[in-house]
């Protein structure tokens, strides 16, 4: 499995990485098993927010007795990121997940409060060891342009952001300002919600091609050219240990210039548009 740094946090992870959006809507014993088994395979970055639900202790249970060898992520709800609601929602989270600190925690997404007292609460918080580094979400160009005028340079460890196949407006604006600054992207979705590109369409075609000639999936191909990029990292989701073995597949696919020529031509990212996609 491939790693590399991220970002500012002063640690290397696995590119591919796992993601919790609704893993604790099935079987829990399941997504447990699904983790557990990425872990296994190198997919030590593991990303998960108080906003989802009962994941957090889904996870707990995935890393229990494995806590060192994960990069933990945690994401607080705009709703809570004053000063001191951050600060009480990480201690929440560390309960949730059974652990006493996080390697990254991010906002989930710009809210009412000032970037500063969040920034606060991070400060705060890396100072009690309680986490490690901290990014954001969904945040476009201008607004991380903004955060570094409060915070400073070398701050940011990563944007979370919208990116899949279908979606690649970030490459635009968000992942060059980011490389210029040291701040690693991390993909979420990066299948798409629920619509996959089908091997019957044109685009689809193409991918599929790809997949055989490296004997791989075409998920795996999709998140390898995600991945192609130095500061991307991907997070996708799997509910069962097949799927995350399908996942780690991807570390280690190496796609040609000719290739990933023929990817952005059959899924083109269009012009930018005024304001960042998210989910």
């Amino acid at each position: 499995m491939r790693r590399q740094k991220f970002g500012s946090a002063g640690a290397t992870t696995s590119v591919i990485g796992q993601g919790t959006w609704y893993i604790d809507h099935g079987d829990r014993v399941a997504a447990v098993a699904a983790l557990r088994r990425g872990l296994d395979l190198g997919m030590t970055h593991i990303d998960t927010a108080e906003m989802y639900g009962d994941a957090e202790p889904v996870v707990a249970d995935a890393i229990a007795g494995r806590r060192d060898e994960v990069f933990l992520v945690s994401k607080v709800l705009p709703s809570n990121a004053s000063r001191r609601g951050a600060i009480t929602a990480c201690e929440r989270s560390l309960r949730r997940l059974k652990t006493d600190r996080l390697d990254c925690y991010l906002l989930h997404w710009r809210g009412q409060y000032p970037l500063s007292e969040t920034v606060a609460a991070f400060d705060d918080l890396i100072r009690t060891g309680k986490i490690r580094s901290w990014g954001v979400s969904n945040f476009d160009a201008g607004d991380l342009a903004e955060l570094v005028s409060v915070a400073g340079e070398g701050k940011i460890a990563c944007n979370q952001v919208l990116y899949h196949l279908g979606e690649r407006a970030i490459e635009h604006s968000v992942v060059p300002w980011c490389e210029a600054h040291g701040v690693a992207v991390v993909a979420y979705s990066p299948f798409g919600h629920d619509d996959f590109p089908s091997p019957q369409s044109k685009a689809g075609k193409v991918l599929q091609r790809i997949a055989m000639a490296h004997d791989a999936t075409p998920r795996q191909v999709a998140l390898s050219f995600l991945t192609r990029l130095p500061s991307v990292f991907a997070i996708p989701k799997a509910s069962r240990a097949a799927h995350a073995a399908d996942n780690a597949g991807a570390g280690d696919l190496s796609l040609g210039e000719g290739e990933i020529a023929l990817l952005e031509q059959a899924f083109p990212r269009g012009p930018e548009p005024r304001s960042l996609p998210m989910l």
